[in-house]
């Protein structure tokens, strides 16, 4: 976690690159739970299940990218 001349980076953006992996795993997690766990929304039909859990994945993979370009970018 070193900048390329060796300065460390600060706590604000340790806190904020944690809570965004945090984020990521928690958004992923009720993608797949709501994929593959039956008894959760239980009246959606399935493929609206399939549809829904898709998307939350996809806003977590897209939002974990935006942070690792953000801190790139900042380097």
């Amino acid at each position: 976690m070193l900048y390329k001349d060796n300065r460390q980076k600060s706590l604000k953006r340790r806190f904020l690159l944690i809570l965004g992996i945090t984020a990521f795993i928690c958004f992923c997690s009720l993608g797949l739970m709501l994929i593959f766990w039956g008894r959760m929304l239980p009246d959606m039909p399935k493929t609206q299940k399939i549809i829904f859990g898709s998307v939350i994945i996809l806003y977590a993979v897209i939002r974990f990218s935006r942070l690792l370009k953000r801190g790139q970018d900042e380097v």
